[in-house]
């Protein structure tokens, strides 16, 4: 059985440029974009762009989870 990742990004291009979204699986048939950014020149700017606020958006997510998990005084 292949193990997918929950959060990932996943670039597209239209006439306007290049478009970055950060995805995040829900179950194995649904997914939705919890950020996205558009108007990118090049797919080396969306990808760099993605792979940069994933870290990001891990970092913050791993933050609130920690404050969450913490016991109410």
């Amino acid at each position: 059985m292949t193990q997918s990742k929950k959060y990932d990004y996943q670039i597209t291009q239209d006439n306007a440029g290049w478009t970055t979204k950060i995805i995040r699986q829900v179950t194995s048939k649904k997914t939705v974009v919890s950020k996205r950014q558009d108007g990118f020149s090049s797919e080396l700017e969306a990808q760099e762009w993605g792979k940069e606020e994933m870290k990001g958006f891990l970092n913050n997510l791993n933050e609130r989870n920690k404050r969450r998990s913490k016991p109410q005084e």
